[in-house]
């Protein structure tokens, strides 16, 4: 990730052994990152990333649900964390049910 101001890291394990982990940065607003973050937002389960969020350069603002890619429209930082933990416990439901 480029040099930014950290304003988001959180790192935990769920009850069921799934990884939490949430990485936003503050940088320069710039073609790559107009909004003005960088960010990773992942949950992974057995080795395996079923949700994530994230917007490197080759690919921008995109969400990861189990394999598939989807764009995603970047509308703040409190939403993209709202997203991403609906899209979480979204996924936590229909592996546990």
């Amino acid at each position: 990730m480029p040099k930014g101001r950290l304003v988001l890291h959180t790192k935990y394990i769920d009850e069921v052994g799934g990884i939490i982990e949430m990485k936003v940065y503050q940088v320069p607003r710039t073609a790559s990152t107009p909004h003005g973050y960088k960010y990773s937002l992942v949950y992974v389960l057995n080795g395996e990333r079923l949700v994530g969020y994230d917007n490197h350069e080759q690919q921008g603002d995109h969400r990861h649900c189990r394999d598939e890619i989807f764009p995603y429209k970047f509308m703040s930082f409190d939403r993209l964390v709202e997203d991403f933990l609906k899209d979480m416990m979204a996924t936590r439901r229909e592996i546990h049910t």
